[in-house]
Parts: C-alpha cells; sequence; structure tokens
C-alpha cells in the first residue's frame, strides 16, 4: 500500500518511499518534492539518471535516521547487454568495441554469474559521483584526465540470470550497499570475453521496503498540493 503522510507529518519527519522515473536525477526528482512541500529532504541513496525505482528519503527530524537506510541491502533488476562496452558501463555513452558473441552459451552466463556471487573486490566507474583528489570522478573523466580509482569490498548476495535473448542478458541482484550494477555489467561482459554494459536498471527494494509502495513524483506532488489546496480553504 502506498504511503502519503499529511503536511504536518511531512514537515514534522517521516521516511518516504518514491519511484523515481527513466532519464530523471534523483536530485530533480527530490526537490520537486521538496518544493512543493516547502520540507527538509535528504535521500537514503540515489540512482543514475538511467535507472528506475526506488528511493527512500527523510523529511525533517527523520533525516537524523538516514545512515540507517542507506546500509540496507538493495535490489535490482535489469539488462546487460553483451558484445560490446562503453565508457560510461551504461547507456550514457555510445557503445564501442563490438565483440562476436555466438559462441557464447547459457552454460558460459551462468558459470561467470557464479563467480560474482559472495564478497568480490569491485572497482566504481570512473564516470560516477566518488571523490579523487577532492573532486568528483565524473568531472575529472569527462576533462579526459585519467583516472585510478581503488577496488573496494562488496557483497553479492543473490546473483539471478532471469531471461537470455541475446544480445541481452536479464538478472536479478541483491547486493551490499556501495555497490555498481554498472561496474558488475562491466565485470561480468569481461570475464566472459567479449564485454557488456548496463542496458537497463530498475532498483526494486531497498531492505524490506519495495517499489510498488512507492508513490511516483507526480503522486507525491499531486497529493501535497491537495493538501495545501484543502489547508487553504479550511482557513476561508
Amino acid at each position: 500500500m502506498k504511503q502519503l503522510p499529511d503536511l504536518t507529518t511531512l514537515k514534522e519527519g517521516t521516511m518516504l518511499l518514491i519511484d523515481k522515473p527513466y532519464k530523471v536525477t534523483s536530485f530533480g526528482a527530490i526537490n520537486r518534492i521538496k518544493h512543493a512541500a516547502k520540507v527538509k529532504i535528504g535521500h537514503a541513496g540515489t540512482l543514475d539518471p538511467l535507472a528506475t525505482g526506488l528511493l527512500i528519503c527523510c523529511t525533517g527530524a527523520y533525516t537524523k535516521k538516514i545512515a540507517d537506510y542507506q546500509r540496507l541491502p538493495k535490489e535490482y533488476t535489469g539488462i546487460f547487454h553483451i558484445g560490446a562496452t562503453t565508457p560510461t558501463f551504461d547507456l550514457e555513452s555510445e557503445p564501442e568495441n563490438f565483440s562476436d558473441i555466438s559462441g557464447i552459451t547459457e552454460a558460459d552466463l551462468d558459470t561467470i554469474r557464479k563467480q560474482f556471487i559472495g564478497e568480490i573486490m569491485q572497482v566504481p566507474p570512473i564516470h560516477s559521483a566518488i571523490k579523487k583528489d577532492g573532486k568528483r570522478a565524473y568531472e575529472l573523466a569527462r576533462k579526459g584526465q585519467e583516472i585510478e580509482l581503488q577496488a573496494r569490498p562488496i557483497q553479492i548476495l543473490e546473483f539471478e540470470i532471469t531471461s537470455i535473448q541475446l544480445p541481452e542478458v536479464h538478472f536479478r541482484v541483491v547486493c551490499s550497499t556501495g555497490t555498481y550494477i554498472r561496474s558488475l555489467a562491466s565485470d561480468f561482459g569481461r570475464a566472459l570475453g567479449c564485454g557488456a554494459y548496463l542496458q537497463a536498471l530498475r532498483r526494486t527494494k531497498i531492505g524490506p521496503y519495495a517499489v510498488e509502495e512507492a508513490p511516483s513524483v507526480e503522486e507525491w506532488v499531486s497529493h501535497i498540493l491537495q493538501q495545501k489546496s484543502g489547508a487553504a480553504l479550511n482557513k476561508n
């Protein structure tokens, strides 16, 4: 059931679930709600613009709980496109380095999948918001500067291939916070020997919270404006 608290609760402090749309930044989605409600909102982890799905935000006094939500495991579904790579590991940049995938079998995909389950070391994408020498890595990458980011431990709790329609490999992943699914796509393709990039991504769960419970940005804004309109009528 979708939760839509009243304005008083929003201002005092609560946790919000938001279903972020495609090609909208997390900050853009959050700011629309923030400006409509005129409340302080903090996020518990962003999504890339080309990803959709669940965002958790906190308002008012609840912003003190953000770290608790950030630590929760996350579930994603999406599509790896094998047989090519992109500089950003997703469709923010153009595919290149095309490879022949005619010899790739379902058994090959399953063998590689198993290699990524458990605690692994992962290098974040250079086109990411991680800071390097005090600057965002993507800012340096866009200037053509050479960047080397350090590998860090992450945990892949579950990794399931749900459908194979080559060159598309559909998947479901449950992972620890700090995991980059773009990097997982790139590493998966490298292990296959043919390259891969992330074609589509949707965050479906954060801990016990599911995207089905999350109102869209439009639903949030409409609800807030209705609340304000009702409050204004009651004053008159």
